[in-house]
């Protein structure tokens, strides 16, 4: 939502710091748990990124680079931008205890827990789009009708933007070591969204890092794509090879993939902070078909329209067939030996891409060892 790009000419007819407080109750209203508000420099967090890339480090994730500075200059991806509103929202569907039950199992599919539910994209944007609404509505009762009410557009992981790095400068909390966002008071399981805008709202306080010399999220990567204190190398990162890769998943990961077949947790699992974490208040984001505790059997007999069906309105669909059959293989090679595993593989290649079939082979390999 955004139109002419001048600055507010009316800042002084405006008490803005008033209007802040009002759209930070209007964001509770709305079920986000907690909103910050921030400036555009983003030059220390542009360093960090230029040289995750050069490092290549992104692997295949090409639309990294292509847009690469634009997440790191909100100005120039939205002229006039002076300030950022970022909110988060819970999304904890289940205990920790009950995630981590899964991962001990290794015939049950485990996937992320921020997938389990509806795709939280379309959920969080009309949200923020209810919350622009109002914030309009406010300018224009004290503006008039032809008063200016301010430019804004509303993102939810879907362009160009450093997400975490702006809620980090908000006061939302702090980049921990596995690069997920840490909030003292609620643990790191919860999406973040963001409101573009020129109206110039006073900033908030960027939050203290509190990780200390804990080091658990970087022994707990199954894969040590954790290569250094806040360094994640996204080509050996679980997350990456089960939902961004499209081609076949490097043999060396593997078997450390173990039964995760979209995502990983493990580091928010272990990280300490994420016993202040908060189960979900929204609906949309609880389990749906049983996800949470599921056989990878069950899951690898679905066909192609059983697959879009079930997952219509999951992000996890976005992946596409081809993949999903791809990581429940990789589970199942992991899995202990069993007939039932080995006729599931032998009766699904035939009918599969050769770049399935190569998994599945894999894995019989494994069975049959």
């Amino acid at each position: 939502m955004s139109g002419n790009q001048t600055t507010i000419s009316n800042a002084a007819a405006h008490d803005w710091t008033t209007l802040a407080l009002q759209i930070r109750n209007w964001a509770g209203e709305l079920g986000f748990q907690q909103l910050g508000i921030t400036d555009t420099d983003l030059a220390e967090h542009e360093t960090h990124l230029l040289n995750w890339l050069n490092a290549e480090r992104h692997g295949e994730m090409a639309y990294m680079k292509d847009r690469g500075l634009l997440r790191s200059r909100p100005d120039e991806l939205l002229p006039g931008t002076l300030r950022v509103i970022s909110v988060r929202m819970d999304y904890l569907p289940e205990t920790q205890h009950q995630a981590s039950s899964v991962l001990d199992d290794p015939a049950s599919a485990y996937l992320s827990r921020y997938a389990l539910g509806r795709d939280y994209h379309k959920l969080m944007r009309k949200r923020l789009q209810q919350l622009v609404t109002r914030i309009q509505n406010k300018l224009s009762a004290g503006a008039g009708a032809n008063g200016d009410h301010g430019n804004y557009r509303v993102f939810v992981d879907s362009a160009p933007v450093l997400e975490k790095a702006l809620a980090e400068k908000a006061g939302m909390g702090w980049i921990g070591k596995h690069s997920n966002l840490i909030n003292d008071k609620a643990g790191s399981w919860f999406f973040l969204g963001e409101i573009y805008t020129n109206l110039p709202l006073p900033v908030d306080r960027p939050a203290d890092n509190h990780c200390g010399t804990c080091d658990q999220c970087i022994v707990a990567c199954p894969t040590d794509a954790i290569i250094a204190p806040y360094q994640v190398d996204a080509r050996r990162c679980i997350s990456y090879l089960t939902i961004e890769l499209r081609g076949p998943i490097p043999v060396e990961f593997r078997t450390l993939i173990g039964n995760r077949i979209y995502g990983c947790d493990d580091c928010q699992l272990v990280c300490p902070w994420n016993r202040f974490a908060h189960l979900t208040a929204e609906d949309d984001f609880l389990p749906r078909h049983g996800l949470n505790h599921i056989d990878l059997l069950q899951l690898f007999s679905w066909d192609e329209q059983e697959f879009l069906q079930r997952l219509e309105g999951s992000a996890i669909r976005r992946i596409g067939y081809d993949c999903w059959l791809r990581n429940i293989a990789v589970a199942l090679g992991n899995c202990d030996r069993h007939p039932d595993i080995i006729t599931a593989l032998k009766q699904k290649r035939p009918a599969v891409s050769g770049m399935v079939a190569e998994h599945i082979d894999w894995a019989l390999r494994r069975q049959e060892a």
